[in-house]
């Protein structure tokens, strides 16, 4: 009982464990997975901060033109080479208005989706984006200031003689600035006019010196379409999860060999337990057996010697009888002690047999010349019982100790006599089970064995005849056993039993 308690204590401890590695792969595989997006976001601010480096040096009086942010963004998103970038899969870039619209955008226009223009990340299968606020023309964490940046339309869009952009309207210009000589008007110049200083040149609905040419409601009206306060970035997550499902794997194996270990430490432990107890047994069972064999030869010696006087009073009982003044009535006590002191005899004769150390010596034995001896040994009883004794097969020689194989053969057909009705019949047969084995059988139709005693038949002392000692058999299943041989009791059909003794090796 101790034994398993502590057993289920170990399996308990081992199934612990490996839920302890379990529980610690995953919480490390979601570390792994949030420093891998830590490090996305931690690239989308290097990008952020990157363009806002580039737009600041693009930067004049709080105005860019977007003709010069457009091949920069177009960099960014296709040389992939670039070592900011390379990595992170940069697949669309984009500046946004107050309104969250964007102005100026370079890659996989797909990837602009209304909902993801709401601000903060989105992780998608195969993509994230990344929303972030521009203060000017630079990313920072802490919010957008007045110091905001207008996106222009390209430059040639100022001239009068080139298309206007939809964001940029044409201006009707004022009468003072009429040509005196002709009438016409003259055009905006295309250069900004020096700064005056008399307001200050950036925020949202300020408009810079240079610009002065348009009026408020414009400069405000284009500033809500063109002034910079978001950025929207669009990475590709494939090293991402490339990154995760590797882990994932690692961690899988990991925890698979954790619980194949913990599976073999049980196995182990169970294995040696098991060996403790066989171990155990083996003691016990070879101590019982140096016992057994002291009681056993002291039960041989024991029967050895009561058969001396057991012919001592068989010998006086027979000579009573024979005294010519005995009586009837003492002639036939007498002849009771005979037959009982031959029972008793017969008894301890099959103890001594039963008991007596099984040493094989093998010789070349035809088993149908030896089967025969026996028929002819045993013709008094055939005859009494006038029954018909059959031996058939090959003559086929065998390596067994010829005067055990008797004694087997001997047994095995006293007990199908007794088995067998006045008139009944006997067979014994040999024959080839292979190229070196054969088989003998001895058959009956007497009454046969019941199936649940088929199994008992061969212990000792177990019998189902009156007269019967209960060790024939087991005489029989010992000496078979010494040679290696197996033998099994089976029905014979219609009726009767057969005893069949398989793997007897054929002599070369």
């Amino acid at each position: 009982m101790e034994t398993k308690r502590n057993g289920r204590l170990l399996y308990a401890l081992l199934t612990a464990a490996w839920l302890l590695v379990i529980g610690w792969q995953a919480e490390e595989h979601l570390r792994v997975v949030e420093a891998a997006r830590s490090d996305l976001r931690n690239r989308s601010h290097e990008i952020a901060s990157t363009l806002g480096a580039v737009t600041r040096a693009l930067k004049f009086r709080g105005a860019v033109f977007q003709d010069r942010l457009e091949p920069v963004l177009n960099e960014l998103v296709n040389q992939r080479t670039n070592e900011l970038v390379k990595s992170s899969s940069l697949l669309f870039v984009g500046l946004l208005n107050t309104d969250g619209e964007p102005v100026v955008t370079a890659g996989d226009t797909n990837l602009l989706a209304r909902e993801n223009l709401t601000g903060g990340e989105r992780w998608a299968d195969a993509t994230v984006t990344f929303v972030l606020p521009v203060e000017g023309a630079s990313v920072r964490p802490e919010g957008v200031t007045n110091d905001a940046t207008v996106v222009l339309p390209p430059f040639r869009n100022f001239t009068n003689g080139e298309p206007r952009s939809r964001d940029f309207p044409r201006r009707e210009p004022r009468p003072d600035e009429a040509n005196a000589t002709n009438g016409a008007v003259a055009p905006p110049t295309n250069f900004p006019p020096p700064e005056t200083g008399d307001r200050p040149h950036g925020g949202g609905n300020h408009r810079p010196p240079w610009m002065r040419w348009m009026n408020e409601g414009e400069f405000k009206a284009l500033a809500a379409k063109r002034e910079l306060h978001g950025l929207i970035l669009a990475m590709s997550t494939e090293n991402y999860r490339a990154l995760c499902l590797h882990d994932l794997w690692l961690r899988g194996i990991i925890a698979f060999f954790a619980g194949i270990s913990a599976l073999g430490a049980g196995l182990a432990w169970r294995n040696l337990r098991r060996t403790a107890d066989l171990q155990i047994r083996l003691v016990r069972a070879s101590e019982l057996n140096s016992h057994l064999k002291e009681m056993n030869l002291a039960a041989a010696g024991l029967a050895h010697e009561t058969r001396n006087p057991l012919n001592l009073i068989r010998g006086q009982a027979q000579l009573i009888a024979r005294q010519p003044e005995a009586s009837p009535v003492v002639c036939e006590k007498a002849k009771i002690i005979v037959d009982e002191t031959d029972k008793v005899t017969a008894q301890l004769t099959e103890f001594i047999n039963y008991s007596r150390p099984r040493e094989v010596r093998r010789t070349k034995v035809v088993l149908t010349t030896a089967g025969a001896e026996i028929i002819r040994t045993l013709g008094y009883d055939i005859e009494e019982k006038k029954l018909r004794v059959e031996v058939a097969g090959e003559p086929l020689a065998i390596e067994a100790d010829e005067q055990l194989l008797r004694q087997v053969l001997f047994n095995l057909i006293i007990n199908a006599i007794q088995a067998v009705s006045e008139g009944g019949q006997i067979k014994i047969t040999v024959r080839r089970a292979s190229a070196t084995e054969a088989v003998l059988e001895v058959r009956d139709d007497g009454g046969g064995v019941p199936p649940e005693n088929r199994a008992e038949i061969f212990k000792p002392y177990f019998t189902t005849h009156q007269k019967g000692t209960g060790l024939g058999l087991a005489v029989v299943s010992q000496i078979v056993l010494a040679h290696g041989w197996e033998i099994a009791c089976l029905p014979n059909e219609p009726r009767g039993a057969i005893f069949r003794i398989s793997h007897l090796k054929i002599a070369a």
